[in-house]
């Protein structure tokens, strides 16, 4: 799966006693209601996330693992989380469309919708 957004946050490594290591990355979606996701970066993956700063548009490509944990009251929860494996900087031009010239005079726009508008009884189904 991939998820893009704007990088809000990235984290400090964080190294355990064990050896493991991970980097938290916070994207903020491009959606009509913004989410905040925090991916993880593990391992080796770890220093990935550490090349992009705020404000960065990025393309993110995630898996998404769950987990089973059983309580000392045989209560079980389930868990989720995200884990980050490559990103990628996106172009910010791509996302600002008053930047592309416009070659379309108000006319041929109002003919455009006006052929639009016919063919919309035509489908085939």
């Amino acid at each position: 799966m991939e998820l893009q957004g704007t990088v809000k946050k990235v984290t400090d490594l964080q190294t355990f006693s064990s050896g493991f290591q991970k980097r938290e990355l916070i994207l903020m979606t491009e959606e009509q209601y913004p989410q905040p996701i925090s991916i993880e970066f593990l391992q080796d993956k770890a220093d990935l996330a550490a090349k992009f700063a705020e404000g960065e548009r990025v393309k993110v490509s995630i898996n998404i693992r769950g987990r089973e944990w059983t309580s000392p009251d045989n209560v079980v929860k389930y868990f989720n989380s995200i884990v980050g494996w490559r990103i990628e900087k996106l172009e910010n031009a791509a996302a600002e469309p008053t930047s592309a010239p416009q070659s379309s005079t108000p006319q041929e726009s109002t003919k455009a919708t006006d052929v639009f508008a016919e063919d919309e009884d035509d489908l085939p189904f």
